[in-house]
């Protein structure tokens, strides 16, 4: 069976239109019509219901579409493989990651692996947890940062660093001197949060339901950057993780005491799917540069 016919299914499954997958695929829409005919002829059913306004799949043409997208997957892994070189003298790696790493990770990171694979071209999202893993069960990227948790089964989680959020003020606040603040004091504070659709903030305000907390929240932001500008710039302070503070001279994180509010950071691949060269030592690479932010030391040693 042809590639080609094997393409013009995927696009009338997707776009339920002849019309419009001819459109997407910039071909005429009887070409398209006739592949898809000799395709039903070749496999001895019908995969298309075209009697109603919208062109359907049958019941044969849905188990087809399973069988068909999975093998179009593992088709792209292969050119992958292919193509891949162990020498790292090209390559390409599609990471993505959750917002709060691209305030602290990600630049060290980029810069550690740029720096020793300067020839591996390198796609970086920052985009959502939960369309993260869609992305990576899809096959359109490699790597993920982002949170342990998931319920998704056929993700592999492989620990990166334990991500603790503490209070975080500008050097001029009246608490920027505290080693620690309490649970009770932090009932207090006047705080710039993000917004309910960050992961960060459902787990914020979980950890204030469990220990009783009432926080005092005067702005909500949907950017971190923003959150930081405004810290910076008011006597309001935010809860973030310790590490975005430790990367700036203008930032203080006190440590919550007694109970600190941690998570787990994951580096996440699809369960059996190819993995790499750029792959394979972008996650070792990942691992040293995690464990010197979180000793707080430079990381000059990564960079070649």
């Amino acid at each position: 069976m042809l590639a080609r016919q094997v393409r013009y299914f995927l696009a009338v499954a997707e776009h339920e239109s002849f019309t419009r997958a001819a459109d997407a695929l910039h071909v005429s829409q009887p070409a398209l019509s006739q592949q898809v005919r000799l395709m039903e002829e070749s496999l001895g059913v019908q995969l298309f219901d075209r009697s109603g306004r919208t062109t359907r799949l049958t019941d044969s043409g849905e188990v087809y579409l399973q069988y068909v997208r999975r093998a179009s997957q593992e088709f792209r892994e292969a050119k992958r493989a292919i193509h891949d070189v162990n020498d790292l003298s090209r390559g390409a790696l599609r990471v993505a990651v959750t917002p709060t790493f691209t305030t602290y990770l990600v630049g060290p990171l980029v810069e550690a692996f740029y720096s020793r694979y300067p020839n591996i071209s390198l796609n970086v999202r920052e985009i959502s947890q939960e369309h993260m893993e869609e992305l990576l069960l899809a096959d359109e990227i490699d790597v993920g940062i982002a949170f342990s948790g998931t319920l998704t089964p056929d993700l592999d989680l492989d620990p990166l660093l334990v991500e603790t959020l503490a209070l975080v003020v500008r050097t001029g606040h009246p608490l920027a001197g505290e080693m620690s603040i309490g649970l009770k004091a932090l009932s207090a504070e006047s705080l710039v949060l993000l917004s309910a659709e960050f992961a960060t903030r459902e787990q914020i305000d979980r950890f204030c339901r469990q220990h009783s907390i009432q926080p005092h929240v005067r702005i909500e932001a949907n950017s971190i950057s923003a959150v930081i500008e405004i810290v910076r710039r008011t006597r309001l302070s935010t809860l973030l993780p310790a590490t975005i503070a430790f990367a700036r001279q203008d930032l203080v994180a006190i440590p919550l005491d007694p109970v600190r509010l941690q998570r787990t950071a994951v580096l996440m691949q699809r369960k059996d799917a190819y993995r790499s060269a750029a792959a394979r030592v972008f996650i070792e690479l990942a691992k040293e540069v995690a464990t010197e932010l979180s000793s707080h030391k430079p990381i000059t040693d990564l960079i070649d």
